[in-house]
């Protein structure tokens, strides 16, 4: 079955802390994006860590080579599972992140094309993480199953997950459902507000678990 990776964008470490207690049971995989990082670095890491929680840090890597590789060893220090990288940052900056991994990890995520624009060629920039053997590629909506029907060893990580019953699409263009997104091949859920907004989070994870069991 699908994971499903929580959003972790909060301001305050704390209610980051709590909502991971609240749906470690049900979720294994927490997102920590630029702006959770930004304000408690490591910190934030670790406190995952510690509550038994898998990282996905998403950094969104977009420099020069060996910046990026720097950070990928970075984050394979403080144990997380997986990190972004922009396709887009060249086939030099994927090469030396590859390999700055530590025993295989943090799987490198390679960003095709931004949940929040509307279009791109995701087909070739996939072509290219593939080429330079990343683990898997962050890939929005009706792209999937382009993804899907042309490779067949990548982690499939999907962003803008909206639930039939949660109606906002907020910033993003290229959104499906839960169970739309697993159809197509998805390996990876990330959800955020759709679970951060609700009145009963873990019932809400729950439900989302059921639809696309």
């Amino acid at each position: 079955m699908a994971e499903i990776i929580f959003a972790l964008d909060f301001n305050d470490l704390d209610r980051a802390r709590d909502q991971v207690r609240l749906l470690k049971k049900e979720i294994n995989f927490f997102k920590i994006g630029l702006q959770l990082f930004t304000l408690y670095g490591p910190k934030a890491v670790e406190m995952v860590k510690k509550e038994g929680g898998n990282v996905f840090l998403d950094l969104k890597l977009h420099d020069i080579p060996q910046t990026c590789a720097l950070a990928t060893k970075a984050a394979a220090s403080l144990g997380c599972y997986s990190i972004t990288i922009h396709i887009e940052a060249g086939n030099e900056a994927l090469k030396l992140s590859k390999e700055a991994q530590i025993d295989g990890f943090p799987h490198l995520w390679g960003v095709t094309i931004l949940s929040s624009i509307s279009q791109g060629d995701s087909v070739a920039r996939a072509q290219q993480a593939d080429s330079s053997r990343l683990e898997g590629v962050i890939v929005s909506g009706k792209d999937v199953q382009n993804i899907t029907n042309n490779f067949s060893n990548f982690e499939i990580v999907v962003p803008g997950i909206r639930p039939v019953e949660y109606s906002k699409t907020d910033d993003q263009k290229r959104v499906l459902t839960p169970a739309e997104a697993v159809n197509r091949g998805a390996d990876f859920l990330v959800i955020g507000r759709p679970i951060r907004e609700a009145k009963d989070p873990l019932e809400t994870v729950k439900k989302i678990k059921q639809s696309i069991q």
